[in-house]
């Protein structure tokens, strides 16, 4: 009796095709994005942290699978779309547009399969926000870097090859028999439909009932290993979350400061009281007195991804860090190993030294047109006041990152580029050998009071410094490898990249101060986090940049033992090292010599024996020194939040602090 069912014979069965077929899909996608996340544990292993156990791989393994029902359903809803997009003319058009729906799906999920091993290597994680700022890189030598270090004409074919196969797979899918179970009764059209409803849902909610109980990517991180909950995501998913976060920053460039917070926080950076509406009241210094004689030229030293960790003990045998360890042992140079940089990239060191602003998801790279005159903060100019010259030398073209329009719109009287070095080598795609700038400073500073600032390339994929030419002692390094590491020729190259970047350093302050005695040093990386030797490197090895001083009157016990700090604290130590007593300088950082204790950035906080993470509503120390001065978590919070909200305003709004300004910017918007 239930035959008589009131939808048509015909029309269900047709009805029933195209569900089946979205079934069909549905299932092969899942399998797909399970089997891809189940190759990249078994490829990647050594990235999964001893702690670790086959119940965290499982977890992963179990959730991944049931966020990807997402991922899954959003492919399978364009798959249908096709599908019934054709069928408007025909039935065999439906079919076609399909396929070419799910080819083109395939293709782009083996395209990210193969981009994600190089991509987590690099950066340790899944796609993330990083995708957005390649955005304003050089393409021409972000894509040969993608030729040459990552072997993209290999990876593209390999994963075009791989989409073809599963797309063979998928038509031999497709047209399975299942005509034996098709429902013929009511009670088993329901459950059918209750099966697609049920799926429909899971998928909606990321595996979950409801959004209550939804696990996204925010709240996914179920396990004690940084891998596996990258795991969890699957690509799809991962790019969302570089999506979302982008998208925050382009909201109030993810800051929700009121006028009022902002206030409040620049009087807790200075010790003011809040009753002043300029930000320059509450960022203006007076320098306490020079302590050591006026150099003749100061060169800051910004020196591609120099992390801080070859110059550990536990790494002497590396010997690649020789140059700059040399430099430390000097009676002239102090040395704080408790430093951030501004930011994971270049260009938030560049920004950071040259405004002096915290990293506040402002690309101020982008907005020189916007700028009438420098930051009251610069560097340049107010270098110019104590009689300075500013310079700045890269290494690289003068187009990436807008860096020559922008560094001199932030006052450096000079910029030079990769077009005015005589190159003896062939360089890479980012820029000319460290050699080859360094001989050009060289060259090209006089008599004449200088500050220059120096950024290099050398020591940046694709790594195409001739280490043999230049003598790198490969065989020594690698005989001081684990042994499970001797093997690694791509990290014996990044080693010895940064045994280069260091030695040209080095040699570079030897003959600078031949040529003048009476030069300042001073060193930092421009980020890290980019190679350590372990898979899962601590935190404070990851991040962790040094900060060197050497000179005249320099002396190692300059800094305090508890002091710490980023980028944006360099440019007040040096004016408190040279400057006369009462000098007006403005700065959002703090001078090391006063003893700053807490350095941060976008996302962490440093002081002289931990670090954390400061997106978290408690910061939560990572100890690596045994001793030192405990600082109190609301503090380091307080002053994470406060260097960033004054660095956005003033960046963003300019020097009034007024809630009518940001309701003119929301009402223009």
């Amino acid at each position: 009796m239930f035959r008589k069912f009131s939808l048509s014979e015909n029309k269900w069965n047709e009805t029933f095709n195209v569900l089946i077929k979205g079934l069909k899909c549905y299932l092969y996608f899942w399998l797909i994005l399970s089997f891809f996340r189940i190759v990249f544990i078994i490829n990647m292993h050594d990235y999964i942290s001893e702690q670790s156990n086959f119940t965290d791989i499982e977890n992963a393994l179990f959730l991944g699978m049931r966020m990807s029902m997402q991922t899954v359903g959003i492919m399978v809803s364009v798959a249908l779309f096709a599908l019934l997009l054709g069928r408007i003319f025909s039935v065999r058009w439906g079919t076609i547009l399909m396929n070419v729906a799910v080819l083109l799906e395939l293709a782009i999920a083996c395209i990210l399969f193969a981009a994600r091993f190089p991509y987590y290597r690099v950066y340790h994680s899944g796609f993330n926000q990083m995708l957005f700022t390649a955005v304003h890189e050089d393409w021409s030598a972000l894509f040969q870097t993608m030729i040459e270090q990552f072997s993209l004409p290999v990876r593209l074919s390999g994963a075009v090859f791989f989409a073809a196969i599963l797309f063979f797979l998928w038509k031999k899918f497709l047209v399975l028999n299942v005509s034996k179970i098709l429902p013929e009764h009511l009670n088993g059209r329901v459950l059918f439909l209750l099966i697609i409803f049920l799926l429909a849902r899971f998928s909606l909610f990321g595996g979950s009932w409801s959004w209550q109980s939804q696990i996204d990517w925010e709240n996914s991180a179920i396990t004690k290993d940084a891998f596996l909950n990258e795991v969890i995501l699957d690509d799809g998913q991962a790019i969302y979350r570089a999506y979302r976060m982008q998208q925050r920053n382009a909201g109030s460039n993810g800051l929700s400061y009121t006028a009022e917070d902002v206030k409040q926080f620049a009087a807790a950076l200075s010790g003011k009281k809040t009753g002043n509406s300029s930000i320059d009241h509450y960022l203006v210094k007076q320098a306490q007195g020079a302590i050591i004689k006026k150099p003749g030229h100061i060169f800051l030293i910004i020196s591609e991804s120099y992390a801080n960790w070859p110059l550990l003990d536990e790494y002497a045998d590396l010997h690649i860090a020789d140059g700059v360890k040399g430099l430390i042992a000097q009676k002239d140079t102090a040395y704080c190993s408790s430093f951030l940089p501004n930011g994971s990239s270049t260009v938030n060191a560049l920004m950071g030294t040259v405004t002096n602003f915290a990293d506040a998801n402002l690309y101020l790279t982008t907005m020189v047109d916007k700028m009438k005159e420098p930051y009251s903060t610069a560097t340049a100019p107010q270098m110019k006041k104590l009689g300075y010259a500013p310079n700045f030398y890269y290494a690289g073209p003068s187009s990436w990152e807008n860096i020559e329009k922008f560094t001199k719109a932030q006052g450096f009287d000079n910029f030079y580029s990769r077009n005015d070095l005589t190159e003896t080598s062939k360089g890479s795609v980012w820029g000319a050998d460290d050699k080859d700038l360094y001989n050009f400073v060289l060259a090209n500073t006089d008599e004449s009071s200088s500050f220059n600032v120096i950024l290099n390339v050398s020591n940046h994929s694709p790594f195409e410094v001739d280490l043999k030419a230049n003598d790198f002692p490969s065989g020594q390094v690698t005989d001081a490898l684990a042994p499970q590491y001797r093997n690694d020729e791509q990290l014996l190259k990044e080693l010895g990249h940064f045994w280069y970047a260091d030695k040209m350093l080095a040699d570079f302050i030897d003959a600078m101060k031949n040529k003048y005695p009476d030069s300042l040093f001073i060193i930092v990386g421009d980020h890290a986090d980019r190679y350590n030797i372990e898979k899962n490197p601590s935190m404070y090895k990851r991040y962790a940049i040094p900060f060197i001083i050497n000179g005249r009157g320099i002396s190692r016990n300059l800094l305090p033992k508890d002091a710490a700090g980023s980028q944006i604290d360099i440019f007040p130590t040096l004016v408190e090292l040279i400057a006369p007593k009462g000098f007006t300088y403005y700065s959002v950082g703090r001078s090391l010599t006063l003893n700053n204790k807490i350095g941060a950035n976008y996302a962490f906080a440093i002081t002289n024996n931990s670090i954390g993470k400061t997106e978290e509503d408690q910061f939560i120390p990572e100890v690596f020194a045994e001793t030192g001065t405990t600082q109190d978590s609301a503090a380091i919070l307080q002053y994470a939040d406060a260097i960033r909200a004054v660095s956005w305003w003033k960046a963003e709004y300019g020097d009034k602090i007024d809630s009518a300004v940001l309701k003119l910017a929301a009402d223009s918007q």
